[in-house]
């Protein structure tokens, strides 16, 4: 058995720039590549892990709701199964409570019936601000008229370009493909726990073992609270492990009757104009820090940031807000590559994990501003399967994104 108990490889399988004159490695694309991501949920935006109705009734009643905790498992090779018909298991250590193994499931693609499309035409506007502040600076809001917009286009420059998109394991990316959540109906349990040996057995791929150390991270609390002047100030207690901070709030204004959103409002605690893109994914540590250097993403060290009054007063009737913890990553590889630049690197397997931690509320809604942040709590965890969203929903996806529920960041899920 192979089992590889450290950090072995950076981050996925780029080769790191190297100073002039030093003589870059060569690499090949190993056979598997196998990803992890762990996802903390707390506040309203558990939803998606089995909160939703009853995560809002217990912060209605006072209560701070259960913190779910969330794993997704992505196995890809470029090999196929001898027999045609693909096999893969993980192996999880005790202390998971997932029994002696979850099975990864290879997916049945299924033809798209000719001229069929969930798209519909956003209606009204999409008001954009950015900033943590008591008054938004002068130039904002930035307004787009989704009624001058082709069906289907994306407003120009409404996606952050400068924050990388991860190309996860998916089906286009491999031969073939083994994916967990399934419809096996297990989930993680309150007291589930990654810390320890892991091991992927599959009739398609290498066996990969590793040890990992790193356990899924604490839940946030968030609270908000109004100023006089109409902002509102976000406030949390920081975690362990944290990188960087990123929150974003969705909200509304509807129409005269009622019956629509007149004009959608979307803000972001960037200092410049970043939104959606990789800042709803998990964010490699290495990355974040750089994203913390130009204040894309707060600090560690951040607790607290201001949402401008004019966010507020461009969305009275509904403003739901969410906020990222990005964490830690394990990376593993075997063989490891060899510490002589000249030796050409020929990975059998790659694997990494990463993690963050997730906490949505309702602006200005009493009972709905999370538990206080100085009351943070280890908590329980289920999980749920993720849905992707298409530009169909230009609106559903930002919203998505917001809540935390996880996404296709373009190749992944």
């Amino acid at each position: 058995m192979r089992v590889i108990t450290g950090s072995v490889m950076a981050s996925g399988l780029m080769l790191a720039g190297v100073a002039a004159g030093v003589v870059a490695q060569q690499a090949t694309a190993p056979v598997a590549r196998y990803e992890m991501r762990a996802e903390t949920m707390s506040g309203f935006g558990g939803m998606g892990g089995g909160g939703g109705v009853g995560a809002a009734m217990a912060m209605a009643m006072g209560g701070s709701p259960k913190a779910q905790h969330m794993l997704w498992l992505d196995l890809g090779t470029s090999r196929a199964a001898a027999d045609g018909k693909p096999k893969a298991e993980h192996f999880m250590p005790a202390g998971a409570k997932l029994g002696k193994s979850v099975l990864l499931k290879t997916p049945v693609s299924k033809p798209v019936e000719p001229g069929t499309t969930d798209f519909q035409r956003p209606k009204g506007r999409m008001l954009i601000f950015w900033g943590c502040g008591e008054h938004a600076p002068k130039g904002q809001p930035v307004v787009i008229d989704f009624s001058k917009l082709a069906a289907g286009q994306v407003p120009p420059g409404l996606w952050t370009t400068t924050v990388p998109v991860d190309r996860w394991v998916s089906p286009s990316s491999a031969r073939t493909y083994g994916t967990w959540p399934s419809d096996d109906g297990k989930s993680a349990k309150p007291d589930s726990s990654l810390l320890g040996a892991h091991r992927i057995v599959s009739n398609y791929s290498p066996e990969l073992s590793f040890s990992l150390a790193k356990d899924f991270m604490s839940p946030l609390n968030a609270s908000n609270s109004a100023m006089g002047s109409g902002a509102t100030v976000l406030r949390w207690g920081a975690i362990p492990d944290a990188t960087g901070y990123y929150a974003m709030i969705i909200g509304g204004k509807q129409a005269p009757r009622g019956q629509d959103m007149m004009d959608i409002v979307w803000w972001s605690s960037s200092a410049a104009r970043q939104f959606g893109g990789g800042l709803s994914d998990w964010l490699a540590p290495q990355t974040v820090a750089k994203l913390v250097a130009d204040k894309t993403v707060m600090s560690p060290q951040t607790t607290t940031c201001t949402v401008p009054a004019e966010v507020k007063a461009a969305a009275p009737d509904y403003m739901f807000g969410t906020l990222h913890a990005y964490g830690p990553e394990e990376s593993f590889a075997y063989p490891p590559r060899p510490a002589d630049p000249k030796v050409k690197w020929v990975p059998e397997w790659t694997a990494r994990i990463r993690h963050r931690s997730t906490t949505g509320f309702l602006v200005g809604v009493e009972g709905f501003g999370g538990a206080s942040a100085a009351s943070q709590q280890e908590a329980p965890k289920p999980q749920c399967k993720p849905k992707k969203k298409g530009l169909g929903g230009l609106l559903g996806g930002a919203i998505g994104g917001a809540i935390g529920v996880p996404t296709s960041g373009g190749d992944g899920c």
